[in-house]
């Protein structure tokens, strides 16, 4: 059997590192990629000149992925960097997200899409602030599965009560944030302990390396057996002579499946219709699912536009215009009470007012501070929002897709804070709405 062959038969894991500045990340990183086979030549040779510019004798596999000028130079990630790679068991995109609290926003976007996140811990350190706030976010986002890495055991003899300790405080305390299922593997990355090869210092550990493990965990968050989802993202009409008619509603399938044949109904506007075809890649098809990009064809000429949302008529949501939901604010701009947003959910962005900030969460303790009055950087919270139009949106439990937004400044397009629909630790009394009006009353 060929290799193109074999891969287009393996499955597909996205996952996500994340850890504290000089936790060993990028350097876990490029050891996985130099021992399984995935560097060019030329890549190492790179590596190999950059290393011993800087005086090193060994070449820094961490350049494998610190690949802005500014990362080189100061010894740390900044930037999101995406890695493609492939084993004969397995593809993988990975997304290597900064350790330094400041770009925690990063590791939102990095892990957004994850189905597994690697948290490193150095072993010297153990459970710092930084993990708790990398495991909260792994939780919120509901990745379904948390590695946790702790690395340099070389640096402290690599002896088991210091891994079995910080596994151990690490999984109670995200077992407390409700995740599903935490992997624990002591390793060095330096060395390649465990990375890809099992180690020969750490006879005590018998599980399976990080590769191993890559290799082998199901893939279990499938957006094929949710409800179908199909955010408009264009109007196709060519209006050629050999298609007069055609009229085709294009954009990338969130979740479920569509069928030609089947019930929907657009919203937010309620019409329905049925599905006349599916054009997928120019080709007509019977069917069509998650992640492809296609154009739905519908029986009835109805007014649909860019921001609508396809759905089957049995399984539409139903549409609101005050949504709660758990954020993670990323922008330097505090989020405050009554503050004038835009909310982009799926392709539709609507004019938006944060209604009440009830809580925002201590990392610490899992303790909830109620009422904080606005979200600074880096901030886990819970918000009400009412929008100017009704929005059909889902549970974030029942599709990350769907069930997600953004906030944006409306004066500037910075990205204000990333929301998950229905995510709740709790929610202390509402604060009363004293605000003015200003036009943006809804």
């Amino acid at each position: 059997m060929s290799t193109t062959t074999e891969l287009s038969e393996t499955t597909l894991l996205r996952f996500a590192t994340a850890g504290s500045v000089d936790d060993g990340k990028s350097t876990l990183v490029g050891r996985l990629l130099h021992d399984s086979k995935s560097v060019l030549v030329d890549q190492l040779e790179a590596v190999e000149r950059a290393s011993a510019s800087r005086g090193q004798e060994a070449p820094d596999l961490a350049l494998l992925t610190d690949g802005l000028r500014a990362e080189r130079e100061q010894g740390i990630t900044i930037d999101v960097a995406y890695r493609y790679f492939a084993t004969p068991r397995r593809r993988f995109i990975l997304a290597d997200t900064p350790g330094h609290v400041q770009y925690t926003r990063n590791m939102v976007t990095g892990a957004s899409t994850a189905e597994l996140t690697v948290i490193l811990v150095d072993a010297r350190n153990g459970v710092v602030e930084q993990t708790r706030r990398h495991a909260a976010i792994a939780a919120l986002l509901r990745v379904p599965h948390v590695v946790l890495a702790v690395n340099k055991m070389d640096l402290v003899d690599y002896k088991e009560p210091v891994f079995a300790a910080i596994a151990e405080e690490f999984t109670a305390y995200a077992t407390e944030l409700g995740v599903p299922e935490v992997t624990a593997i002591p390793i060095s990355a330096l060395a390649g302990d465990n990375v890809v090869e099992p180690s020969a210092n750490m006879d005590w550990y018998g599980g399976p390396t990080v590769l191993e493990h890559l290799e082998t965990v199901p893939v279990t968050h499938d957006l094929s057996h949710c409800h179908a989802r199909l955010p408009v993202q264009y109007v196709i009409r060519p209006q050629t002579a050999e298609h007069p008619d055609y009229r085709g509603y294009a954009g990338q399938i969130a979740a479920g499946s569509f069928h030609v044949g089947e019930a929907v109904t657009v919203l937010p506007s309620g019409r329905a219709s049925r599905i006349s075809g599916i054009d997928l890649l120019g080709e007509p098809v019977d069917v069509a699912w998650t992640t492809q990009s296609v154009t739905l064809l519908l029986e009835d000429d109805i007014d649909i536009s860019r921001g609508d949302l396809i759905v089957p008529s049995k399984d539409a949501p139903a549409t609101t215009q005050d949504i709660e939901a758990t954020v993670c604010h990323v922008a330097d701009q505090a989020l405050t009470i009554n503050h004038r947003v835009l909310l982009k959910h799926g392709t539709r962005i609507v004019k938006a007012i944060v209604k009440d900030i009830p809580s925002r969460l201590t990392l610490d303790d899992l303790s909830l501070h109620p009422h904080p009055g606005q979200l600074v950087a880096n901030d886990i919270g819970r918000v009400k929002i009412r929008t100017a139009e009704p929005l059909p949106v889902d549970s974030y439990a029942d599709s990350r897709r769907t069930g997600s937004f953004i906030l944006i400044d409306p004066n500037d397009g910075t990205t204000l804070t990333a929301g998950m629909v229905g995510e709740s630790f709790a929610s202390p009394e509402p604060v009363k709405d004293e605000s003015e009006d200003d036009g943006w009353d809804f």
